[in-house]
């Protein structure tokens, strides 16, 4: 009976690990390759599957995630032989897990090793003070050429950076001194430039004020001349309207005598403001006769078309 029992137990035992040799889950985002008596058999995906008892076997795991892979610092010597320090990270994914089980015995290795290589010949390429701003480029490159090499490999690159790119300590104080110096270069030309922007500004200012005030003094001049002009020209009106007028009260009953009386008093007139405003005066013989002097203006009058009314 004791006996019985026992080999009921180790049947049991035997059963558990039966089951649990057989009996796999498979995580999310993985894939198990099984091999079938030492052959490649097929790939497990994520779920609960049942192997052959002693037959199938797992020999290898494989995440399907995207997982980052630290490239370790290396030294470069770039295209002006100055040695660097570079370090960066590589991001990859497993494609195809057979590939990656059978293609190559460590694909992370061998991605670390060709990303050190393609980077140091990379940075080969340029010079120092363009490592910093081709750092892009040098991404591109790099992950082009490791895409290529794990192919076969079933493993897909899908981008690389550039952590740290670290020159020595005396080309850091040289390109903080150039630096430096080509700061205050732009400094000087700023300030050169900026007082000739000045400079011309307030030569073109004057200038402007110039031609504006030219331009005023000879719009001024124009006005004038054309006031003058206005003002001559009205006051020829008036005298020739003046004239007309006279020249018509001439011609009726009386005129005559009016013109007579009017130049007499004018003469006598004119004559007082000259004794008045002088001390001295030159007396022409005939001055007591009047009478002679208006009959001088009266001749004087007397032009063609215009004759004295006739008396009847």
């Amino acid at each position: 009976m004791e006996g019985g029992m026992l080999v009921v137990v180790v049947l049991a035992v035997i059963v558990v690990i039966v089951i649990a040799k057989t009996a796999v889950v498979v995580p999310q985002q993985s894939a198990y390759v099984v091999e079938r008596l030492g052959k490649y058999s097929s790939t497990l995906d994520a779920g609960f599957h049942i192997l052959v008892p002693f037959v199938d076997a797992i020999r290898y795991k494989h995440v399907l995630k995207e997982s980052a892979v630290d490239i370790p610092e290396q030294v470069c010597i770039t295209r002006d032989n100055v040695q660097v320090h570079v370090d960066g990270v590589l991001y990859m994914r497993v494609l195809n897990p057979e590939r990656a089980s059978y293609g190559i015995s460590d694909y992370q290795f061998a991605l670390i090793q060709l990303a050190q290589t393609a980077l140091r010949s990379e940075i080969g390429k340029i010079e120092l003070d363009k490592t910093f701003e081709a750092r892009t480029t040098i991404n591109a490159q790099v992950v082009n050429e490791l895409d290529k090499a794990s192919e076969p490999w079933g493993v897909k690159v899908l981008r690389y950076e550039i952590k740290n790119i670290t020159p020595p300590k005396d080309v850091l104080n040289a390109m903080e001194k150039q630096m430096r110096a080509e700061r205050e270069k732009r400094a000087l030309i700023l300030t050169s430039e900026g007082e000739r922007d000045a400079a011309i500004n307030q030569a073109e200012g004057q200038k402007q004020q110039v031609i504006k005030a030219s331009e005023a003094k000879k719009q001024q001049q124009i006005n004038e001349a054309e006031g003058a002009a206005a003002a001559i020209l009205a006051i020829a009106q008036a005298t020739a309207d003046g004239l007309r007028k006279v020249a018509e009260s001439i011609k009726v009953p009386g005129g005559p005598e009016a013109v007579q009386l009017r130049v007499a008093e004018q003469y006598i007139a004119k004559f007082g403001e000259l004794a008045k405003s002088s001390n001295t005066l030159v007396l022409p013989a005939s001055i007591s006769d009047v009478g002679s002097m208006i009959a001088l203006a009266m001749n004087a009058m007397r032009q063609p078309g215009i004759s004295p009314p006739v008396k009847s």
